[in-house]
């Protein structure tokens, strides 16, 4: 969420690593959309190598894979998200929805207060 200079972000952690975040859902939503994940990557101007360990991280957090990859030629070959992938994808984006709704009124009161620029240094 965001209002002018104040954001919002909702990370979910699996140990030490980002098992969902704004980033992961865009790119959730991006394979859902190209079918595949190199495109999903092009789509988001990610690297090939990002896009792919950034599946795996997903894949590796959740008790059921979110995202699966089809090998080979022809109409089904590609990415897609998996039932247990649209479904984190949806909660994550409720979350959102939610936080930004609960978030609004004292996000406005801060930036209210705060300054369009730091004083400078002392």
């Amino acid at each position: 969420m965001r209002i002018d200079s104040l954001k919002l972000k909702a990370q979910l952690f699996c140990g030490d690593e980002a098992a969902i975040g704004p980033g992961k859902a865009d790119l959730l939503d991006a394979i859902e959309r190209e079918g595949s994940i190199s495109a999903a990557g092009r789509a988001l101007g990610m690297s090939y190598r990002r896009t792919w360990l950034l599946v795996d991280s997903m894949n590796r957090c959740w008790s059921d894979r979110l995202v699966e990859t089809v090998a080979g030629g022809g109409q089904a070959r590609g990415a897609r998200l998996t039932p247990a992938g649209r479904h984190i994808l949806k909660a994550y984006r409720d979350l959102e929805t939610a936080l930004a709704s609960a978030a609004s009124a004292p996000l406005a009161i801060l930036e209210q207060e705060l300054r369009k620029a730091p004083l400078p240094p002392a």
